[in-house]
Order: C-alpha cells, then sequence, then structure tokens
C-alpha cells in the first residue's frame, strides 16, 4: 500500500525539521507548571491561537480585547468558536472527518455566510481532491503527525471547499491533526501564533506549485510555526510561574 505522507516525510530537510519541532514540543511538556496547570495554559493557548489565526485573515485585535469579551468582528468571533469546538471533536476527527470540517466550517463562518457546512458545488477538481484528502486521513501512515497535519491545513487553504472561512478551518484542522495523532495531546501549542509570525502566504504559495521543493518548504514552516508556538505556550507558563 502507497503512503505518500510517508514520502513527503522524507523530502529533504524535513526529517530534520519534524524531529527539531517534536523535541521542542517534548521540552514544553516536562515544564514543572503543566504538572498542575495544564488546563489553564491550554485555555491560554486556545484564545491566543484564535487571536492569531484571526489576525491572518485580517482581523487583528488586541489579546486584552478578546480577553474583556469586546470584539463583535464575526471573523474573531469564528475563530474564537472554531478553537473552543477542538476539544469536542477530537474523537470524530479520525472516523469522520467530512463531519468534523462541516461542524468546523458551521461555527467559523456564522455571520459570513448564511450557507453553513455545505462545500462549494460545482469545482469537481476541487471535490475530487478534498476526497483525496479524506481519503489520505482515513489511510494508515507511518509519517509523522507534523506532516499529516500540514498537508491537510495546505489542502483546505489552499482548495477552500466552503468559499469562507476556509484559512480558520484549516487552521483548527492543523492543531486538531496535532492533538489527535499524538504531537500536542494536550493542545498546548499555538501553531496558528507560530503561522502568524512567518510569511504564510509565501509558505501556501510554495506549497501550490506542487513540486517536491515547495510542498517540503511548506512542511518546514509548518515545523517552525510549531516550535514558534511552543515559544508562545513556555512564555505562558513562565507567567503563570511567577505569579
Amino acid at each position: 500500500m502507497s503512503d505518500p505522507l510517508a514520502v513527503i516525510a522524507q523530502l529533504p530537510g524535513v526529517p530534520e525539521a519534524v524531529d527539531e519541532a517534536r523535541e521542542a514540543v517534548d521540552r514544553l511538556y516536562r515544564h514543572r507548571v503543566l504538572r498542575r496547570r495544564s488546563p489553564e495554559v491550554s485555555t491560554e493557548s486556545s484564545l491566543r491561537g484564535a487571536r492569531a489565526s484571526a489576525a491572518i485573515e485580517g482581523a487583528d485585535v488586541p489579546l486584552e480585547t478578546l480577553r474583556r469579551d469586546e470584539v463583535t468582528d464575526p471573523i474573531v468571533q469564528g475563530a474564537l468558536r472554531a478553537s473552543a469546538e477542538l476539544g469536542r471533536l477530537g474523537p470524530t476527527w479520525r472516523k469522520a472527518p467530512r463531519q468534523v470540517l462541516a461542524r468546523l466550517h458551521t461555527v467559523a463562518a456564522a455571520g459570513l455566510t448564511t450557507d453553513l457546512g455545505r462545500p462549494r458545488t460545482g469545482d469537481e477538481a476541487m471535490t475530487a481532491r478534498m476526497d483525496g484528502l479524506l481519503t489520505l486521513l482515513a489511510t494508515p501512515t507511518k509519517a509523522p503527525a507534523l506532516v499529516m497535519a500540514a498537508i491537510v491545513h495546505a489542502e483546505l487553504a489552499v482548495l477552500r471547499p466552503f468559499g469562507t472561512a476556509d484559512g480558520i478551518v484549516a487552521r483548527a484542522a492543523e492543531r486538531l491533526t496535532l492533538v489527535e495523532y499524538g504531537l500536542d495531546p494536550k493542545s498546548l501549542v499555538p501553531v496558528e501564533v507560530g503561522h502568524l509570525e512567518l510569511d504564510y502566504a509565501d509558505g501556501l504559495a510554495a506549497y501550490l506549485t506542487g513540486t517536491s521543493e515547495g510542498v517540503a518548504s511548506w512542511v518546514r514552516q509548518c515545523a517552525s510555526a510549531v516550535t514558534l508556538g511552543v515559544r508562545e505556550t513556555t512564555a505562558i507558563c513562565e507567567a503563570l510561574q511567577r505569579g
């Protein structure tokens, strides 16, 4: 049986980038604050991740404004709802990814469209590629979770299956994959923060070329986003430790 994700995992520079991200996550999980305050850190990480995801879409609001619940922008609200929904969708992601994506779009795109949770019609190439992605998710692979998450993210972002809030859905699906496939089981790492700090559009443009170099570049960028997300969570832990 072919394993295309495993092939991607061996592209130039990818194994080293994935290992570096994995080691960063492992170091984070040993932080003493997480022994008792892991849920608190996860909640804060979720908030920061949602803020970053909305900022990538052009709706950049200060973190403190979010804490005061003063934001009515539908993009920001959608990112917050999608982030909050991840904890309930984990067990379904492996079994029924199409259902999960529909749910993520429903919460992410409320206020942006009335056609919630329904993929665009009339684009046979997009539909076929989406079917391929869902089949890939259901196929056993030896590839690391980070590689799978990177491909899920990129495919959803470039295919735009719903036509609205696709970026929010793509980044939420990436984070859900990192959680459910074992890299970050406690959902501590706001990978969205890392993507905000990096050249997000250029990374996706490289992926869209379809070349081995472009795909490898995107996966390496996702690994860097995880490492930057670890840095963000470490700062959260240090702040809690200081009281």
